[in-house]
């Protein structure tokens, strides 16, 4: 259970048609992301990816102990979508666990589509709804976006753990209980939400501060404007 719960899935854990399946979403997940980055992509986003991507890839690399025998590191996804957005932060995302997978052999090459969709694709999506709808209710200040990275990331992270619950129910090869796996992702991936959002929230508002202009969510995520009653339409 070391390589489940440190999020990375290792060779085995889930069959191989399974793997294969989720190898196919990776894929084609992966190239939507690619069509719709490139809307997104301009001089100001691309350097922004390159430091998003540089970032993620050294926070992954530091695993802290959550529990006796469980390590643990962060995922990245809702930094990723707040300062880059869902299509440029999933790519990140997903190029730091292809190096992971084949410069350091953390998580499986089998397994690699399984690790893409949990964490670059199921992370960013969640992690984009949470933050859109966190940043129409929360103060658009610095604080209030330091709160929503900070939510967003709890969140966000338990529910990319949950991918794997999914599928160990599809392909799992080992005789483990559901329910229990269920509830001690949920149980480590929160903890290690609290701190990935620690560091998300810390990160987003010193950008914030002295860039706001480069945080994607300040952009695109703005409330709502009215026009005044008796004004022309």
């Amino acid at each position: 259970m070391d390589d489940v719960q440190a999020m990375h899935i290792a060779n085995g854990i889930i069959n191989g048609p399974v793997s294969a399946i989720f190898m196919v979403i990776a894929v084609a997940g992966l190239a939507v992301c690619v069509w719709r980055a490139k809307i997104d992509l301009d001089d100001r986003l691309a350097p922004m990816a390159g430091l998003v991507a540089a970032f993620i890839f050294a926070v992954q690399m530091l695993n802290f102990g959550v529990l006796p025998g469980v390590s643990g590191h962060l995922l990245g996804g809702t930094l990723a979508v707040i300062l880059v957005g869902p299509w440029v932060g999933a790519l990140c995302v997903a190029t730091v666990l292809i190096v992971q997978c084949l410069i350091f052999s953390d998580g499986g090459l089998t397994a690699l589509g399984l690790n893409i969709t949990n964490m670059a694709l199921i992370g960013a999506a969640a992690a984009y709804v949470l933050v859109a709808l966190l940043l129409r209710v929360l103060p658009r200040t610095t604080a209030g976006l330091g709160a929503t990275a900070l939510i967003a990331s709890v969140i966000g992270v338990v529910l990319a753990s949950m991918g794997f619950v999914a599928e160990y129910a599809l392909g799992g090869t080992t005789e483990l209980s559901l329910g229990g796996i269920a509830a001690t992702l949920a149980g480590v991936h929160t903890l290690i939400g609290i701190g990935e959002g620690l560091i998300a929230a810390t990160t987003v508002v010193t950008v914030a501060k002295v860039r706001p202009d480069l945080v994607y969510a300040l952009r695109a995520f703005r409330k709502p404007t009215y026009a005044k009653a008796g004004s022309a339409a």
